[in-house]
């Protein structure tokens, strides 16, 4: 590749921080390589004062990087993987799955030591409808107030005392070198992760052969097993951003065994489910648990 490789990335810390790391690798993979990052704010980033759930969910990180790679702006995109939409537009792929960091939520507070720690009615700020379900299932006494911003704009304000504690995933907090703040590491029986948690995607033009080559030495392949078995579960259940599902796999002598949950916020129930099957089937896994689920009623509990 003669001219420069141009990736597209939001402007947050943990964005570029993701961005960067994909730069260093390819660099690494081929000296000589010129690789240069185009930022660019997306509708996510701008509208901070509701819920992800109620604008239009984890889409709205993604949709402007797309636009610049159809515009020939930018020739890659790197996205966390939890924020991926289960369905991938017309003329894009996912290129590449990176190898995965601490997949686990994580517990930040000044002054609690864990969950279990916290007083009666204590303010925690988190909203992620995956998270509060689950949350409200080991201490319903909790009070939860939305939070967003990125990694550190949610720091500061748990520092400001707007909040008693907070819920972030461990790997932004580890990237950004606040791995200190991790009060607790909140186990997947307490709050099975997201989709992708954890992972970095690269996102390419579709059929695009000479990125494909350029990016191939960046994939992990038990990583990439264990997204695939997730996003199958998360596209069969339509699960978007509005709605709690939780969906996390371990890999262990080529048997992936994958998790899977859903709840209702207002409810409070929840329905979890495991599968296990080699890693050759990730795919129809996720989607034999999704099927599992929805013969349980998941449809109707996150339709509400």
């Amino acid at each position: 590749m003669n001219k420069t490789l141009k990736i597209a990335t939001r402007k947050s810390p943990l964005a570029l921080w993701q961005a960067e790391h994909v730069k260093a690798r390819l660099e690494h993979h081929h000296p000589g390589l010129k690789v240069e990052l185009v930022k660019m704010t997306t509708k996510g980033d701008q509208i901070l004062n509701s819920p992800l759930s109620k604008i239009g969910g984890k889409g709205l990180f993604i949709k402007e990087l797309e636009v610049g790679m159809m515009e020939g702006v930018a020739d890659i995109a790197v996205h966390s993987m939890k924020d991926v939409p289960y369905e991938i537009p017309p003329g894009f792929e996912l290129g590449a799955i990176l190898k995965r960091e601490n997949p686990f939520d994580a517990f930040v507070s000044n002054h609690y030591e864990s969950v279990n720690d916290l007083p009666q009615g204590a303010k925690v700020g988190t909203c992620s409808m995956r998270r509060i379900v689950q949350l409200k299932a080991i201490r319903p006494d909790l009070e939860i107030l939305d939070l967003r911003g990125n990694v550190n704009t949610r720091l500061q304000k748990l520092d400001n005392d707007e909040y008693d504690a907070i819920i972030l995933a461990c790997a932004g907090l580890i990237r950004l070198k606040f791995e200190d703040r991790i009060k607790q590491q909140i186990s997947a029986e307490q709050s099975l992760p997201a989709v992708g948690q954890g992972a970095v995607g690269i996102e390419i033009r579709e059929n695009d052969q000479e990125i494909l080559d350029l990016i191939a030495p960046l994939i992990d392949t038990e990583t990439s097993y264990r997204i695939t078995c997730e996003r199958a579960m998360n596209a069969r259940l339509e699960g978007g951003c509005s709605v709690p599902i939780a969906g996390f796999s371990t890999i262990e002598n080529d048997q992936i065994t994958l998790t899977g949950l859903v709840g209702n916020v207002d409810t409070g129930v929840i329905l979890k489910e495991h599968v296990s099957g080699s890693i050759n089937e990730a795919e129809q896994l996720g989607i034999t648990l999704a099927d599992k689920l929805i013969s349980l009623g998941a449809k109707d509990i996150l339709k509400g």
